[in-house]
Parts: structure tokens; C-alpha cells; sequence
């Protein structure tokens, strides 16, 4: 087998770096109205359904953006995309810490979704393009677990900023930093078909796969045909799952424990950072767990489903002691566990999109699947919302998202299936031929 070369060790650690710190600041640039919810509402006079819609704004946006950001991607690249994707979000959430009024709020975050849709297909591509079948999952688990550690560090970061200056110069100052993170991309990174690579390199990467070794383009009818593969579709309906639940942590659990828990904002800061240890480490996890299911003889694709199976029935059984339990050091317990289980179902799902398309089709796979998970998902702060506003609990809440997740690993476990006769782009394509 080619051994990697120092170059392709280069540039798979600025990759990665890069989009994590991308991810981080995405996820950072999310979570600014989570935390900034109680003082945003005051301010404004916004109710509970009100801030459910401005969170769902976000989410409804950043869906349907996604089927046209993975053509895109797949079109011109992740070096131009993501970075411009990133400057345009930095400058959304920079306008945030101007708003005046509720309809300037839902502008500014729907923008701010339409500009991150391209992060997450863009990371698959980046890992598809730059590294071996076998080596993808870990680099896939560590940059998605920027979508825990931000959440991480987002309660107490945030919160120091809120209270130190006002939530509105908190998103003043994460805008800025994602302006200087987005220059930092676009002069580091480059596109695997923008540097000439060695025999040995191109070996390297593409391994046995003969598909591989053909550079092609993205045409209108191959994106459309991933809509014919039953794998597509479950992954599609299956994520609606995972995200329902991120969703539903990322943007109402400083708000469950102040209300359900009458906990102060500044507890809630340090304690919402809690659980997002656990889903870090479920997160960061996942792509490890896929690549040593591969290494052990697993097929790709089942390496990667049966993890997510796994969390999400993980994730429901303990979301619903959370919502029933008295103890707020159980229920903190509990939605850890929870995290650490829905979060190494989602780091699966996107190791999942890696190994389950050709190189120039990963992106739209990609933005597919992240297209299902954002539509289901964009209704778990709306829904939370509604059932806070009218049983004053987020009991009901909390088992509803338990009901999604559960049904989402049926559709995992039943839908999504090895292709056959071996799991390889060749054998993809020719289905989508």
C-alpha cells in the first residue's frame, strides 16, 4: 500500500484545523441567541413562540439552502464556498447586534442560515478529497465535534461577553472573528483538484477505487439521480431524527434550566457546558468507532449506521428520565448521557456521507442528507416553544423529541442498506447510471 506522503499530512492537518475552528465559530454564532434568550425577550417583549420562531428561522433557512450549496460545492469547491459562505454569515451575525425589531431579528438569522449551509458538506468533501477510505472517519469525528465544543464553550464565553457588555455587542464581536477566520480559509486552503499531485500521492488517496481516479464534474442529472437511491432517502428522513434533538438542546436548554429548573443565568452558563462535554466526547468518538469497525472487517456503510443506530436509541431512552426526574443533578445527568448518545449519531451520519458517494458527488449527498435533518429539526424550537407557552413544562416537550429519535434509528436500521455488490464509488455510480 502507498505510504502518505509529508505534503498530504500538511494539508490534512490544515484542513481539519481549519474546519474545526469554521465549526466552532459556526456553532458559537448559533448559540448567541440561546444564550442571549432571556435579555433578547425582554428587550424585545418576545414570547416564548416568538423566540421559538426566531430560532426556527435559522434552521428553515440553513434546510433549504442545502440542496443548492451541495451542487455548488460539488461545482466550484469548498475553498471558495466555505469561505465565502463564512464572510457572509460573520457579517449576519455582526447586523444582529443592530436589530430594532422582530422582523429585522428574523432577517438576520435567516440569513445567517442561508450562509452556514455550506460548512458541514463542505467538511465531507474536504475528508473525502484529502484522505483514504480507511483514515475518514476520525478526521469526520473531529471537526463535527465542533458542533459540541462550541456549545461548550458558548454558555460560559457568551455569557461573561453578555454580561460584560450586552448581548448586542456579543454578536458584534463573534461577527468579527468570523470575518478573520473566513480570510484565514481562503489563503491556506486550496481544493485537491488545485494542486498537482505525485502518482504515489493520488494512489494514496484513491486506493483500489478506479471511479476515484477520474476527476469528473457535477452534472444536473447525476445530483438528481441521488434522489433515486434508497440510501439517500433514509439518510434524508433518518437525520431528521438526530438534528430534531441537537436542535432542541442547542437552542432551549438554558432556557429549560432557568424555567424548569430556576436556575440563575449565571449557573445556567456553566452548567449548559456540562453535557456538551459528553456529546463532544460522543461526537469526537464516532469517527474512531467507524474507522475500527472498518479496520475489523464491517463494510463501510453498515461501520457507520449501526453507531448511529445505536446513539439514537441511546439518546431517546435517556431523554425521558430527564424529562420525569425531580433532581436537577439527574436531569443534568441524564440529558449528558443523552448528548453524548444523539451526538455520536450525528459524527456517524456524517462519516456515514463520506464513504457512501464518489468524490464529486459528496457535498450534494451531503447537503441532502443535512437538508432532512435542518427541515425536521427547524421544528423543535417552534413545537418547544408552543408546549412551554401552554403547559408551563418541558416535559412533553423532551418526550416528543424522545418519540423522533426513536422512530429516526427505524429508518436507519431499516432503510439505509450496503450497496451492493461492494460498497465502492464504482458500484454507486453504476446504480446511478
Amino acid at each position: 500500500m502507498p505510504t502518505k506522503s509529508q505534503r498530504l499530512k500538511r494539508t490534512q492537518v490544515v484542513a481539519v484545523v481549519f474546519l474545526t475552528i469554521a465549526g466552532i465559530v459556526n456553532y458559537l454564532d448559533r448559540t448567541t441567541l440561546s444564550i442571549a434568550n432571556h435579555s433578547v425577550s425582554q428587550e424585545l417583549h418576545l414570547s416564548g413562540a416568538q423566540i421559538g420562531l426566531l430560532l426556527s428561522a435559522f434552521s428553515l433557512a440553513y434546510a433549504f439552502a442545502q440542496l443548492p450549496v451541495g451542487a455548488l460545492l460539488d461545482r466550484f469547491g469548498s475553498r471558495v464556498m466555505l469561505g465565502l459562505g463564512m464572510l457572509v454569515w460573520s457579517v449576519a451575525q455582526l447586523a444582529g447586534g443592530f436589530i430594532q425589531t422582530l422582523n429585522h431579528f428574523l432577517a438576520a438569522r435567516i440569513l445567517l442560515g442561508i450562509a452556514e449551509a455550506p460548512l458541514f458538506p463542505a467538511g465531507a468533501k474536504v475528508v473525502n478529497e484529502w484522505f483514504a477510505m480507511h483514515e475518514r472517519g476520525r478526521p469526520t469525528g473531529i471537526f463535527t465535534a465542533s458542533s459540541t465544543i462550541a456549545p461548550m464553550i458558548a454558555p460560559p464565553l457568551l455569557t461573561v461577553l453578555m454580561l460584560s457588555f450586552g448581548w448586542r455587542t456579543m454578536f458584534i464581536i463573534m461577527g468579527v472573528l468570523g470575518v478573520l477566520v473566513s480570510i484565514g480559509w481562503y489563503v491556506a486552503y486550496r481544493n485537491r483538484d488545485e494542486v498537482p499531485l505525485a502518482d504515489s500521492e493520488i494512489a494514496y488517496l484513491n486506493g483500489n477505487d478506479k471511479a476515484e481516479q477520474r476527476p469528473k464534474g457535477l452534472s444536473f442529472a447525476e445530483w438528481g439521480s441521488l434522489f433515486k437511491l434508497r440510501n439517500t432517502w433514509g439518510m434524508i428522513f433518518g437525520f431528521m431524527g438526530v438534528i430534531y434533538m441537537v436542535w432542541l438542546y442547542l437552542t432551549w436548554l438554558p432556557g429549560y434550566l432557568e424555567n424548569e429548573r430556576h436556575l440563575s443565568i449565571a449557573h445556567t452558563g456553566w452548567l449548559v457546558s456540562i453535557p456538551y462535554i459528553f456529546g463532544t466526547i460522543g461526537m469526537a468518538g464516532s469517527g474512531f468507532i467507524a474507522d475500527y469497525l472498518l479496520k475489523r472487517g464491517m463494510a463501510p456503510i453498515r461501520s457507520r449506521k449501526w453507531p448511529v443506530c445505536i446513539g439514537l436509541l441511546g439518546a431517546a431512552a435517556f431523554t425521558v428520565p430527564a424529562a420525569y426526574t425531580p433532581s436537577t443533578a439527574l436531569a443534568i445527568t441524564y440529558i449528558s448521557l443523552a448528548m453524548f448518545f444523539v451526538n455520536l449519531a450525528s459524527g456517524s451520519a456524517w462519516a456515514l456521507v463520506s464513504v457512501a458517494a464518489p468524490r464529486h458527488l459528496v457535498a450534494s449527498l451531503g447537503s441532502m442528507q443535512n437538508f432532512g435533518g435542518y427541515l425536521g429539526g427547524s421544528f423543535a424550537p417552534v413545537i418547544t416553544g408552543i408546549v412551554v407557552d401552554q403547559t408551563h413544562s418541558f416535559v412533553n416537550a423532551l418526550l416528543i423529541s424522545a418519540a423522533v429519535a426513536f422512530a429516526a434509528a427505524l429508518v436507519y436500521l431499516f432503510v439505509v442498506k450496503e450497496v451492493a455488490p461492494a460498497t465502492s464509488s464504482s458500484a454507486i455510480e453504476t446504480q446511478l447510471t
